[in-house]
């Protein structure tokens, strides 16, 4: 099991600069990528950074920034010695033509220099596919190692909450036997108390107890829910993307839970209902979080 939430970045160095990789997503239904390359090899390499990304990636939207800076990660720009000593010699030049005294300072060389400043030539995309990809491989690598990492917690968590369903669905079918006895006894009491002395063997009364009997009888729902919690504890138990069949399951899961809540007729089942439904959000939440 895999989260949809994670990180990884990598760093190289790329001639004079530096090449860095982030890739980082967040939860989405299906998988929405964006890559942003430099200028220069968004034409050349975006296709090839794709198609890496979905060999590692099923959901999430997940985005991949690739930044190429000077050296240290400073600007890709230089200034060129022999441009800055040549104007500082044209001022001098022209300070003592016109009788200026002239004292070079920090400031007027920072000045020089930051105006003789000349990009440095950039690396093309085909000088740059290998660095990136090894780059983008590496990123990659810690990106998923983060998403396993988190979705092992969200595995142990869904399974412990599965527990949980279990338990909560072992009491409602403890409980449903007793349902239509109840129901029974009931109905002679009301009688009894509205002073209606029938006979408790009297056909009426059988046939009435019959139909909510049948009418209450939750044993294929409470079947069909025990079915859809060994598929759900067998999938997050399995490798691969489990998300949106998990998600299918859990609507099929509370459509039973509805059914029984309506069907059952009995406050305690209702109450154990109602906790069933809340673990169930519980899980959903979790599982919107998964691969």
């Amino acid at each position: 099991m895999k989260s949809m939430t994670g990180y990884g970045r990598a760093a190289t160095a790329l001639g004079e600069f530096t090449l860095t990789v982030q890739v980082s997503s967040v939860n989405r239904k299906s998988l929405d990528l964006t890559v942003r390359l430099p200028r220069e090899w968004e034409g050349g390499l975006e296709s090839e950074v794709t198609a890496e990304v979905r060999r590692s990636v099923v959901r999430g939207k997940v985005h991949v920034d690739v930044e190429l800076t000077g050296e240290k990660g400073g600007t890709d720009a230089a200034w060129s010695d022999e441009g800055v000593a040549q104007t500082l010699d044209r001022l001098k030049a022209l300070a003592e033509r016109r009788g200026i005294p002239f004292q070079v300072t920090t400031e007027l060389l920072w000045r020089i220099a930051s105006d003789e400043r000349q990009p440095q030539q950039r690396p093309t995309a085909d000088a740059g596919r290998p660095v990136l990809l090894a780059a983008l491989g590496e990123a990659l690598a810690g990106f998923v190692a983060m998403r396993a990492q988190e979705g092992a917690a969200l595995q142990a968590d869904l399974l412990h909450r599965m527990a949980t369903l279990r338990s909560q669905v072992d009491a409602v079918a403890a409980q449903a036997p007793q349902v239509t006895g109840q129901y029974r006894e009931l109905l002679f009491k009301r009688l009894r108390e509205a002073g209606l002395e029938l006979d408790l063997a009297d056909e009426r009364l059988r046939k009435e107890v019959a139909l909510f009997a049948d009418r209450c009888d939750i044993s294929e729902e409470l079947t069909r829910l025990r079915s859809h919690l060994d598929q759900l504890d067998q999938l997050f138990r399995s490798e691969g993307e489990s998300g949106r069949k998990a998600e299918f399951i859990l609507q099929e899961i509370g459509r039973e839970s509805n059914t029984i809540g309506s069907k059952a007729n009995d406050l305690a089942i209702a109450k154990v209902v109602i906790d069933l439904k809340n673990e169930l959000e519980r899980v959903r939440e979790q599982v919107a979080n998964i691969e």
